[in-house]
């Protein structure tokens, strides 16, 4: 079956959009119909479509109108045109407007069934190529991923690999480490990327409310269920349902969504009646989930259920690679959106990205750079801008880093090294920070061999 695809038939004859809706269907595929031009615009405006059939004449326009207007507002669409009056001149320049194919009337089933198997299969080999292009570059900027770490780019494989299937996918890893854009990532290269994206976290809701929130309830199911509601797997339908915090749903829940996803069927709550759910399920955690399959928090076979494909995603400090593309990639975001004349980032504030341990993964990082571009006034990011937090000795303060068994006269050298260091080489800062005359300072860096002079 082919649930997920989405065709447009545009034809003022309803002999040739009811045939072409009836062989479609049989196939299993999702059928709308129009009569003219203004009738295919409201039916484009309201939704995707993965396949148009339109006649090359229309009361109120013509075929290649309309093939203009869906290339315009969505260019992965397909179109195949039909006519009764065709030319080899009139299906070359429908190809070359970025047409599919060109057909001529009358036609067969068996005709139409093969070029709408052959445009899909067209539509899905020139997604895959984008992906490619992007997985080879070694980042993933489009869907908000960087890095060239071979982690990453060993997640934007398993990516590529299972984005075009239907295989239920689970993300694990710390908070803060990009599990949403991934499972966006997926989303978005998948057959059913023009269909809804529904995310909900299941650690954002008391347990007596999120099964309302994802099953929904008929009238009158309880106290205030004043109106029928659906439900956040009921609106996903066609389309992807991200559970985040999937090892926070209560166990009976779990229970629950098993069921639906092994029979396709949801019941609201307070109804007699089932319905069929077709949606492909993405769930993401911060836990340990083997961990927490021991511990029970996590229903065995529900785990099994979800974890077709397991993406690991690993913790800013695991992928040093790709802290400072990470943080020039922030830095660019936040200096335009501040207007800020920022160029870089210094030396001294590298070395200090480079040493912190990124508790809170990328999501710190991001906060940390907007922090810093908020409050530099230089060229490039000083230590100065940095919080507070990020400093060896959590105060602000400079401390200097001094390995065991020095001299007192190789700590000093020491402290002079990374003072000048952190201030960019900036010999008056430094003699300020360590309280000393400037013209001692100059002798200490032309015997410590610190500076040319």
């Amino acid at each position: 079956m082919h649930s997920w695809v989405r065709i447009l038939v545009v034809d003022d004859e309803s002999s040739i959009t009811g045939a072409l809706q009836v062989i479609l269907e049989e196939q299993g595929y999702e059928v709308h119909t129009a009569a003219s031009m203004s009738e295919a615009a409201r039916l484009l405006d309201g939704r995707a479509f993965d396949l148009v059939f339109t006649d090359l004449r229309l009361p109120d326009t013509d075929g290649m109108e309309v093939l203009n207007r869906i290339k315009a507002g969505n260019p992965d669409t397909e179109v195949i045109l039909m006519t009764a009056h065709g030319s080899l001149e009139v299906a070359i320049s429908a190809i070359k407007r970025g047409a599919y194919y060109y057909v001529e009337k009358p036609f067969t089933p068996d005709e139409i069934v093969m070029l709408t198997e052959r445009a899909l299969q067209f539509a899905g080999i020139k997604q895959e190529n984008r992906v490619l292009k992007r997985t080879l570059s070694g980042e993933n900027e489009a869907y908000g991923m960087i890095g060239r770490s071979p982690q990453m780019r060993q997640i934007y494989e398993t990516i590529r690999a299972t984005a075009p299937s239907e295989a239920s996918v689970l993300i694990e890893g710390e908070s803060g480490t990009g599990k949403e854009l991934i499972a966006t990532a997926i989303h978005l290269q998948s057959k059913r990327a023009s269909r809804p994206f529904i995310r909900i976290n299941c650690a954002a809701f008391p347990p007596d409310l999120i099964e309302s929130e994802l099953f929904g309830y008929k009238k009158g199911a309880f106290t205030g269920a004043d109106r029928d509601k659906r439900g956040l797997i009921e609106a996903a339908a066609t389309g992807t349902l991200l559970l985040d915090e999937i090892a926070e749903m209560p166990a009976h829940l779990q229970a629950k969504l098993l069921r639906v996803l092994q029979e396709r069927k949801l019941r609201r709550l307070g109804d007699e009646q089932e319905m069929q759910v077709d949606f492909r399920l993405i769930s993401s955690t911060n836990r340990n989930t083997l961990q927490a399959t021991r511990e029970g928090l996590l229903r065995e076979d529900l785990y099994f259920r979800i974890s077709t494909v397991k993406i690991t995603v690993p913790p800013l400090r695991e992928r040093p690679d790709d802290l400072l593309p990470l943080a020039d990639h922030f830095l660019q975001r936040y200096a335009t959106k501040y207007q800020k004349q920022i160029r870089g980032i210094s030396q001294p504030v590298i070395s200090i990205l480079t040493r912190y341990d990124w508790p809170g993964n990328i999501r710190e990082l991001e906060s940390v750079i907007e922090r810093a571009v908020l409050f530099c006034q230089e060229e490039n990011l000083t230590v100065e801008s940095l919080p507070e937090h990020l400093m060896p000795d959590g105060t602000g303060q400079i401390k200097c880093l001094i390995p065991p068994n020095f001299t007192l006269e190789e700590i000093e050298r020491e402290a002079i090294a990374q003072t000048l260091e952190r201030t960019g080489g900036n010999v008056k800062k430094t003699a300020q920070i360590l309280d000393m005359h400037r013209p001692t300072l100059y002798r200490k860096l032309k015997r410590f061999k610190l500076i040319n002079i």
